[in-house]
């Protein structure tokens, strides 16, 4: 059985080149780290806006379709029965609220008008004998003419003119424009057709637009924080 040579004495043991360079060095920074270029302030500066810009603005979106979607979380699914729009007192309405009511529309400073990607038209008309009292129907495609007649029963959406939210904003200028007339302050508005159930897309959009928000605020927090070696 062959036996290890021994070592002769003062001569050093051979040492492994790679556990050289896997050691850690105490003597100091790295200078080859040192030499590296600062990070981009001004990018991460315009990361920074941006980033708050548009938390702004999904906070707004959010914010204007609150009401849309408070009415289809909290609106019943049965209508409240109103009496003729022609007689009955504003100060039984409530904002917000799904309700059926009938009346006679008026054809006085009543306006048409239509949205984008939406093959029907809308008519905005006034209740017959008061000004302070609206409705808006839906008009079919091809059915708007000289010949057509609005409807005298609806159910929908009631709430009032000057917050009635993101998709009816400006539908009082709109009129003053059209018919030289202005609406009186506090005048109601009957959506018919608007019903809890057709306004729940309004939570989806809520819902995304607030998470959208927080996750700039967070990714803001993070790029915000320094950063620690």
């Amino acid at each position: 059985m062959a036996s290890q040579a021994p070592q002769p004495l003062g001569q050093a043991e051979p040492r492994d080149s790679h556990a050289d360079a896997f050691a850690f060095r105490d003597d100091g920074p790295d200078p080859e780290l040192l030499a590296l270029p600062d990070p981009p302030k001004k990018e991460r500066r315009l990361t920074m806006a941006l980033l708050f810009l548009t938390a702004l603005v999904a906070m707004a979106m959010a914010a204007s379709l609150a009401r849309d979607a408070r009415y289809a979380v909290s609106a019943p699914e049965r209508p409240t029965e109103l009496a003729d729009l022609r007689t009955i007192a504003t100060s039984t309405f409530t904002h917000n609220s799904f309700v059926c009511a009938h009346g006679v529309l008026g054809a006085a400073n009543a306006i048409r008008f239509e949205r984008p990607f939406e093959s029907d038209s809308y008519r905005l008309s006034a209740v017959a004998g008061r000004e302070d009292v609206w409705v808006e129907v839906r008009v079919p495609a091809g059915a708007e003419s000289a010949r057509y007649v609005p409807p005298s029963s609806f159910c929908g959406r009631l709430m009032r003119m000057d917050a009635s939210g993101l998709r009816h904003r400006g539908l009082s200028s709109a009129v003053e424009q059209a018919t030289g007339k202005a609406v009186p302050a506090g005048a109601w508005l009957l959506v018919d057709g608007d019903d809890p159930e057709h306004s729940r897309w309004a939570v989806a959009l809520v819902a995304l637009f607030a998470a959208f928000a927080l996750w700039n605020a967070v990714a803001l927090v993070r790029l915000a924080r320094p950063v620690r070696g």
